[in-house]
């Protein structure tokens, strides 16, 4: 399997073609540009243009530079990956779920929706609960 470097260049002048022909000449290709413009303050924000959610299981770091494990929601989706694995109908899960005091980030019950509305949360997160330590251990309990 390949592996990759990502790096990014801030550019605070004019941009130049220069960086491109040198990174180029270095073996990196250019993968994405992403653009920024100051709002003039007669103009709003367009809607939901800060409303990106925060993966499930994840929460902003104290520094705010990254997302770090949010310990509860961790321990929801590793239950809720246990009960798949294990072959348990959503209304079982949601059972387990609620009765062990897990809530919705909203801090709902769990209901057999929103299970299922986690599924791709779960596959986008398996392989790392998969080979956590913490997942292995639960596994010889059960």
């Amino acid at each position: 399997m390949a592996h990759f470097e990502r790096i990014r260049d801030l550019i605070s002048g004019p941009f130049s073609f220069e960086i491109i022909a040198q990174r180029t000449a270095a073996g990196w290709k250019l993968v994405s540009i992403e653009w920024r413009r100051e709002l003039p303050d007669a103009e709003a924000p367009s809607e939901g243009a800060f409303s990106e959610d925060i993966p499930y299981g994840l929460r902003i770091s104290d520094d705010c530079q990254r997302l770090e494990i949010e310990p509860t929601e961790n321990q929801a989706l590793l239950l809720m990956m246990d009960l798949l694995g294990q072959d348990f109908s959503y209304s079982h899960i949601v059972s387990d779920l609620n009765e062990k005091g897990f809530r919705t980030r909203e801090g709902k019950p769990w209901s057999r929706v929103a299970v299922f509305n986690m599924m791709p949360r779960l596959i986008e997160v398996g392989p790392r609960l998969f080979s956590s330590e913490q997942r292995r251990t639960r596994q010889q309990r059960v």
